[in-house]
């Protein structure tokens, strides 16, 4: 009953930011007056003005070079995304890759884009303690009180507890205490503050609050790494019209180069920049984040979640 209250409270709140109404002619076009709409993933703190300058540089680059105007918005949660592309309240979309399976495996979102940075579309999962701590790899982490994201991140949840699990733990019963913080950044802000011995969040996010001043890299150690994940893909909703499709998928691919589109313009996950996107990536590349996903049942996420409850 709170998992049904909790998103229909998205539902509703992703309703009053997004107007419901599109008619064909006005996402075809992009006009002005019915721009395209943008819903991103809340991965970097959560903020409003945060996460959309992370990705306004290239959609700016892409009206450039297309004519397409977008109004980007910011979910609430990884979930309420996802519900909002399959409610038909948002044409394009900014996905960590759980989320994107499932939205895809619901029908209602089709491969964008993914960025490409050093020539690869991949980034990493990662374990963080303080420097000084006596936790030296993922099986020291059993008895300590870890702090993860969202429960559909697969950067700051999914591939950390699929993690635990392979080293034979039962998060929710060999963990002293979980502290499910909703962002990346405010993992890495309750260790940072004592608050947990361990931060699960992903290395971007890392490298983001490092530049940004918001943590002494002196002061923390990795304890865990993940495989390689496919970079968070932007998404176009399953039932915009073919043609507009098309043509965003060629302006994407083709960015990079257009004449006016400067390299500070070409950003990616977590506003960094990128070399491109590659709007070719195969859907089986999300087969990873699809079988990791897989281990964490119902009933592993409801007992992490329940522990996370208690105080």
């Amino acid at each position: 009953m709170k998992k049904l209250l909790a998103a229909a409270a998205a539902a509703l709140s992703l309703s009053a930011a997004l107007s419901p109404t599109v008619h064909a002619q006005s996402v075809a076009d992009g006009s002005r007056e019915h721009p395209l709409r943008v819903l991103l993933i809340p991965a970097d703190g959560g903020t409003e003005s945060g996460t959309k300058a992370d990705y306004a540089p290239v959609f700016n680059a892409i009206t450039r070079t297309t004519g397409l105007n977008f109004d980007l918005k910011v979910g609430q949660s990884y979930g309420a995304v996802v519900e909002g592309m399959c409610n038909q309240l948002a044409d394009i979309a900014f996905f960590g890759p759980v989320s994107y399976v499932q939205a895809h495996k619901r029908g209602c979102a089709q491969l964008l884009a993914v960025g490409v940075e050093k020539g690869a579309s991949v980034y990493y999962a990662g374990m963080f303690a303080k420097a000084n701590a006596p936790i030296a790899g993922i099986k020291d982490v059993k008895g300590k009180r870890v702090a993860f994201g969202d429960v559909n991140s697969a950067s700051s949840f999914t591939f950390q507890v699929a993690m635990l699990m392979n080293a034979g733990m039962d998060p929710a019963r060999d963990l002293s205490a979980i502290r499910m913080t909703g962002s990346h950044a405010s993992s890495l802000a309750a260790l940072v503050q004592d608050q947990v011995d361990v931060a699960s969040l992903s290395f971007d996010s890392y490298e983001k609050a490092v530049k940004q001043g918001a943590v002494d890299p002196k002061t923390m150690k990795v304890i865990a790494r993940s495989m390689a994940i496919p970079y968070p893909p932007l998404a176009l909703n399953s039932k915009l019209p073919e043609p507009l499709k098309a043509k965003l998928k060629d302006a994407f691919q083709t960015v990079n180069k257009a004449p006016g589109v400067t390299p500070d313009m070409i950003r990616g996950y977590g506003g960094s920049k990128i070399d491109g996107y590659d709007t070719k990536f195969s859907e089986d590349e999300f087969n990873v984040a699809a079988e990791k996903l897989g281990l964490l049942t119902d009933e592993i996420k409801g007992r992490i979640l329940a522990k996370a409850a208690e105080r």
